[in-house]
């Protein structure tokens, strides 16, 4: 049994590095701070709109090099925002981008882990497990949306940092705490449907599409 849990550990640990390699630090009005993900290698980057309200944006990446970053989309009723690196003539480098799980295969018990900069301690991890994944749920603060509801501790700072399945991928964006031990955040598969209706033509967002949806 001992030998199960040291394996279970070090697997955990490992699919928390690896989602690392793509959360950033996003600044706004320089004072606030959030989280984000990488989705595109050439630096789309997906968070919460509340993240990015204050303006004068800056990502900071995994590797410490901050950058200027431009708002491409946003829905403040979603809560979700799309934003895009500014590298200022410089040769865009690939990025390290999140893998994407599917939000509607979620149901309540399966374990799931918030990453984020709570309280300004960057890549901190908050473990849980789903309570309920749908529309019009009792714990939300307004009817109309989908949630992934998960049975773990959200911190400012967490916002807009990815919930991670058992298998380390995406199934939904940190949102907002709602009780004690209750947060929420946006399923996956609604931040999809979210790019493709807003940047679903032309280039290079035809291209980012191509490679997250």
């Amino acid at each position: 049994m001992l030998d199960q849990i040291e394996s279970l550990n070090m697997e955990l640990g490992e699919l928390v590095e690896n989602a690392k390699r793509s959360l950033v630090v996003i600044r706004s009005g320089g004072r606030g701070i959030g989280a984000g993900s990488i989705w595109h290698s050439d630096g789309l980057i997906v968070t919460n709109a509340h993240v990015t309200a204050q303006g004068n944006l800056e990502v900071s990446l995994p590797g410490g090099n901050v950058h200027p970053a431009k708002v491409l989309a946003s829905d403040t009723d979603k809560d979700i925002a799309v934003l895009e690196i500014d590298f200022q003539d410089l040769e865009t480098p690939p990025l390290p981008t999140i893998e994407l799980g599917d939000s509607k295969d979620l149901a309540a018990g399966q374990w799931v882990m918030a990453l984020g900069h709570p309280l300004g301690v960057h890549g901190a991890v908050s473990m849980g497990v789903i309570i309920e994944v749908g529309p019009d749920l009792p714990e939300a603060p307004q009817g109309g949306r989908e949630w992934v509801a998960a049975s773990l501790s959200l911190r400012p700072g967490h916002s807009g940092g990815p919930l991670l399945d058992s298998q380390g991928r995406l199934v939904g964006i940190n949102t907002i705490m709602v009780g004690p031990n209750v947060g929420l955040a946006v399923p996956v598969h609604v931040v999809k449907k979210f790019l493709k209706d807003r940047l679903g033509t032309g280039k290079p967002e035809q291209e980012i599409l191509s490679s997250v949806l």
